[in-house]
């Protein structure tokens, strides 16, 4: 198991890697002053671009959304992977072996290389197979798609492809891009015979399977030709890259929909991603050939943020039994959630393609409205199994269903069902269900609902288990949350205000350009007040790193960000990372050397402001040397201003 990676390693990392050439794999970036790219946030909607990147510092802001952080912290946010997953993806993209804490390994440069190499192969497959789509041998894949209410330009947004019938199409097109038959036995795109390796797919239309960061990991393949011996739909096997128990088809053109909405819909096949995809509704995901389980609810969460404030996960299923034992399996996984859990299901059986190919768009977005809470859908799927016109079937209605409820573990949530199950076997007392369903608690009497025809109790409804390994520190910038107690409130500095402004100009030139403050400037720099307790709580923090970090513009933005009171973290990157008002590098210095020595000069003029009251308070008869000395202070203040306004 990797352990986790060290400090200095994570420093280095962040170091060495180039945040505006990470960023702009993913937003078209455009110079905006020297040194700061501006593009569109790639974490909320806009039509002027507000995200802005500055790589001296290592960072970068969203003036519209707030959204900020380094690149570890992007890299993050875009792939919604865990910390250390960025980190050593970012290693690996510089070429830097990280270490790991308490003799623990990461990955090994030669299994980053393999998989690389895999990640390779499957990318020229990909392009192979779109490009055979387009050639007059695929007119079945182009007929069977058209048929479906897809276009060519559904086509190419969800990279269809098509398999050539042969043996060794795309054997022999990446043989000749360089790889060997041991390499591509590895990618599950091929299987063996007497004679060697062949093509796995043959005559079939082709769809990619790609992860949460966009790149192709498997295919999954569908039957064209009666002649075709084999199963309908045949996907990729399991690989180093493809585990079907940890994939999600559409995940890499959902992602941003998911975490963006809060919402994800599981449905079950390609052609329903694609139909709910073009009919709007941008969360939709399915499974690939496995049912929606554990790992899934990994993916699910993480984009979810499912932390208990909100979210929805929606199953589609149809309305045949099949449908309903697919939905009363999801009953047993929803638990694992925070998030809300409902079921859609069409009562025609009609799956999203077929909906939007006889009713339209209209139609699949009624499907989704439809949905009901799963708590809800399995309790009356388990009376369905009995005559509740009787005595008999209301009593044996009620034992089946008081661990359906008692399954639920939120207490308010299972209340409200105790009294919604009371109506709807019409009991008399409201009481009645709440004692037995407490009572099956108590004992631990809590299981699935029967399968329609199979009414049986179910195993116990676990919570997720927690994932292992400790957590991977974040910080500098990451810092634990604030001491309890009385948290300081920081109100953002009116723009007005001139003292504010300059102030305000004055941190950003320290956060953009540390090294100017070096020598004796620091000095004066660390000495210097700040009225607006904003600003003021930022120089205390620069103070706090001291001056070790000067030359170091990225460890030093990341150092203040740690030492900064967290509410004032967002204002810190955004300081780091606006444009200063100057389009060479000459300028630039030459505004940095102007507002810190307006700084400085303000400063010199506070002291003596101060200094001058007390010579004016003192009675310089009765203590003549305090008197001299002052005078000699405020002479001393004075030159240094005017060697500043030379300096400048």
């Amino acid at each position: 198991m990797p352990g986790l990676i060290k400090r200095e390693d994570i420093d280095e990392v962040r170091q060495r890697t180039d945040i505006k050439e990470v960023v702009d794999g993913y937003v078209t970036l455009k110079g905006a002053g020297l040194g700061t790219f501006k593009g569109l946030c790639p974490f909320h909607d806009e039509r002027s671009p507000s995200f802005t990147v500055r790589p001296q510092v290592g960072r970068y802001h969203c003036f519209g959304c707030g959204e900020d952080g380094d690149v570890i912290a992007f890299v993050q946010k875009q792939d919604h992977s865990s910390f250390q997953e960025a980190v050593e993806k970012l290693a690996a993209r510089i070429g830097y072996e990280l270490r790991y804490e308490d003799g623990g390994t990461g990955p090994n440069r030669e299994e980053v290389g393999r998989r690389q190499r895999l990640l390779d192969a499957h990318k020229i497959a990909d392009e192979f197979f779109r490009a055979q789509l387009l050639t007059p041998g695929a007119a079945e894949a182009r007929n069977f798609l058209f048929g479906r209410g897809f276009d060519r330009a559904a086509a190419e947004h969800f990279g269809c492809g098509y398999a050539p019938q042969g043996w060794d199409a795309l054997l022999k097109h990446l043989r000749g891009r360089g790889f060997t038959d041991a390499e591509l036995k590895l990618t599950g795109m091929f299987s063996e015979g007497n004679r060697g390796i062949y093509d796995r797919f043959r005559g079939r239309l082709i769809w990619p399977i790609k992860d949460m960061a966009g790149d192709t990991i498997g295919f999954g393949a569908r039957k064209l030709y009666e002649d075709d011996q084999g199963p309908k739909y045949l996907n990729t096997p399991e690989t180093t890259l493809y585990k079907k128990s940890q994939v999600l088809y559409g995940i890499d053109l959902a992602k941003r929909s998911i975490a963006k909405d809060r919402q994800l819909v599981v449905v079950e096949g390609y052609t329903d991603v694609m139909a709910c995809h073009l009919a709007g509704i941008t969360t939709a995901v399915a499974t690939c050939g496995t049912a929606f389980a554990t790992e899934h609810i990994k993916i699910a969460r993480r984009l979810l943020s499912d932390d208990g404030t909100g979210g929805e996960v929606v199953f589609t299923f149809d309305g045949d039994a099949a449908g309903q034992k697919a939905a009363l399996r999801a009953f047993e996984e929803d638990q694992r959630f925070t998030a809300q859990t409902y079921v859609a299901v069409e009562p025609t059986g009609a799956d999203p393609c077929d909906l939007r190919l006889s009713r339209g768009d209209e139609a699949v977005h009624a499907l989704i409205q439809s949905r009901r809470p799963l708590f809800e859908f399995a309790i009356r799927s388990t009376l369905k199994q009995f005559n509740l016109d009787t005595v008999e079937g209301r009593v044996q209605g009620l034992k089946a269903s008081v661990p359906v409820v008692a399954a639920i573990r939120d207490a308010s949530t299972r209340t409200g069902y105790c009294q919604a199950l009371t109506g709807w076997l019409g009991m008399p007392d409201p009481n009645e269900v709440l004692r037995m369903v407490t009572a099956a608690v108590k004992r631990g009497d809590t299981g699935r609902p029967p399968a329609p025809g199979q009414p049986q109790a179910g195993s116990p409804a676990r919570p997720a288990a927690a994932q292992s390994g400790a957590a991977q520190p974040g910080g500098p910038g990451v810092a634990a949350g604030p001491p309890s107690g009385a948290v300081p409130s920081y109100h953002r500095p009116d723009p007005r205000d001139p003292v504010a402004s300059m102030e305000r100009q004055a941190l950003e030139v320290a956060l953009q350009q540390p090294a100017l403050l070096g020598g004796p400037f620091w000095d004066r720099f660390a000495a210097a007040g700040f009225a607006t307790p904003a600003f003021r709580a930022v120089h205390d923090a620069m103070r706090a790193t001291g001056p070790g970090l000067l030359g170091d513009p990225v460890r030093w933005v990341e150092h203040v960000m740690h030492e900064v009171p967290e509410p004032l973290r967002p204002l810190v990157s955004e300081l780091a990372v606006v444009p200063l008002p100057a389009h060479t590098e000459e300028a630039v210095l030459k505004y940095c050397r102007d507002i810190l020595a307006r700084l400085f000069e303000l400063q010199i003029t506070r002291v003596k402001a101060d200094k001058m009251g007390q010579l004016q308070r003192l009675d310089a008869a009765a203590d003549p040397e305090t008197y001299q000395r002052l005078n000699r202070e405020l002479m001393m203040l004075e030159m240094e201003r005017r060697a500043l306004r030379a300096e400048s």
